[in-house]
C-alpha cells in the first residue's frame, strides 16, 4: 500500500470502534489503509467496496493477508445496498467512507486527474462512461459554465467555459495539460497560491463520476444498513460533499429542524430519530498530520450511530 496515507485515521478507528466478531464495510477501499487498520484492530470480517478496478486488484494482497475476513466487490458505493445483498449481507456493524480521490488516481498520470503531470484528459473512477475529454469537447457552454460554477464553486466560470470553446474549435482538447493551461490564461491568478486550473479540474471530476449523487445514494444505503449500535464515519474533502454529509446525517438525527409551532403539523406526533450524532461539529486533522500528509489539509470526519432502541413515537 505504498503511496497511500489514510487521513485522520485515529480519529476514524476511534469512532468505528471496531471489534471482534463484528462486520464493517469500507465503502471507499482506494489504496487499502482505513482497511488494513481495522483488520488490524479486531479480529472482525470487513467487506470493500471500490468502483476502479486497479484498487480491487491491488486489495489481493491485503486479502492474502486477512484469509476469509477481508472480501472485495467491484461496485460503485452507492449500490452497496444491492451488491452486499448479493453477497449474503444485509446488515452492518459499521462502515467508513473517505470521499477523496485516491492517492493512486491522483499519482497515475494516465488516469488524468491531475494537472501536476500531463496525461490523457480521462478522469473516470470505473472505466465507464464519458470522460472529461467528453465533457470539454461537445458540452455548450452554458453547461459547462454550470458544472464548473456549481461543481467546482468557480467565480470566472463563464470565462472558463468561453476559454474552452475557443480553444476546442482550434483543436479537440484531450490532455490534462493543454486543459489546464487553457484554464489558467481564463482566470486571474489566486492570491492564495491556488493553482487556477484546480476548481474547474474538480468541477469535471465530480461530473463525470456523478460524485455527489453518489455520496446521497451511498449515505442513504449506509444508514439503512447499520445494525442498532453500528456506526457510519464518513471524511470528506471539499465543501459540496460535506455539506451533503452534514444535512443527511442532521436529518437521521433529528437535528434539522421541526415545523412551526404556528404549524399544524407541529400538532401530530413525530418519529424519535434513529441515530445520534457523534460528532456535533466536524472533526478536522491535526496540524501534524497536515504537516506530514499536505493532502489532508481539508478533510472534515462527522460520525453517526444508530440507536439500539426502536423509534418511539414523539407528542408534541
Amino acid at each position: 500500500m505504498s503511496g497511500h496515507v489514510p487521513v485522520m485515521l485515529e480519529e476514524v478507528l476511534a469512532r468505528l470502534q471496531p471489534r471482534a466478531g463484528a462486520t464493517y464495510l469500507d465503502a471507499t477501499f482506494g489504496g487499502g489503509g482505513y482497511a488494513a487498520a481495522i483488520l488490524g484492530a479486531a479480529e472482525c470480517s470487513l467487506w470493500a467496496i471500490d468502483r476502479d478496478p486497479d484498487a480491487i486488484a491491488r486489495g489481493a494482497a491485503l486479502a492474502a493477508k486477512h484469509p476469509g475476513r477481508l472480501h472485495l466487490v467491484h461496485a460503485r458505493f452507492g449500490d452497496m445496498l444491492e451488491a452486499l445483498a448479493a453477497r449474503g449481507v444485509v446488515a452492518l456493524d459499521g462502515v467508513v467512507m473517505d470521499l477523496g480521490v485516491s492517492s493512486f488516481q491522483l499519482d497515475e498520470a494516465e488516469r488524468g486527474f491531475s494537472f501536476r503531470a500531463d496525461g490523457p484528459l480521462d478522469m473516470r473512477m470505473g472505466r465507464h462512461g464519458p470522460t472529461a475529454a467528453d465533457l470539454v469537447n461537445t458540452l455548450p457552454e452554458d453547461e459547462l459554465a454550470r458544472i464548473i460554477a456549481e461543481f467546482g464553486e468557480e467565480r470566472h466560470a463563464r470565462r472558463v467555459a468561453r476559454a474552452i470553446l475557443r480553444a476546442r474549435a482550434e483543436a479537440p482538447i484531450t490532455t490534462t495539460a493543454r486543459l489546464a493551461e487553457i484554464v489558467r490564461r481564463a482566470v486571474p491568478r489566486d492570491p492564495s497560491g491556488i493553482d487556477g486550473a484546480t476548481r474547474s479540474f474538480q468541477a469535471l471530476r465530480i461530473a463525470v463520476n456523478d460524485e455527489l449523487g453518489e455520496v446521497e445514494r451511498g449515505l442513504a444505503a449506509a444508514m439503512a444498513l447499520l445494525a442498532p449500535g453500528g456506526r457510519l464515519v464518513v471524511v470528506a474533502f471539499h465543501s459540496l460533499e460535506d455539506r451533503i454529509v452534514k444535512r443527511a446525517m442532521a436529518e437521521a438525527a433529528g437535528r434539522a429542524g421541526g415545523a412551526s409551532r404556528h404549524d399544524p403539523a407541529a400538532l401530530r406526533g413525530r418519529t424519535a430519530p434513529d441515530f445520534i450524532l457523534l460528532t456535533p461539529r466536524a472533526l478536522r486533522p491535526g496540524e501534524a498530520e497536515i504537516a506530514g500528509n499536505p493532502r489532508a489539509r481539508s478533510a472534515r470526519l462527522r460520525a453517526i450511530e444508530r440507536l439500539a432502541a426502536p423509534a418511539p413515537q414523539v407528542h408534541v
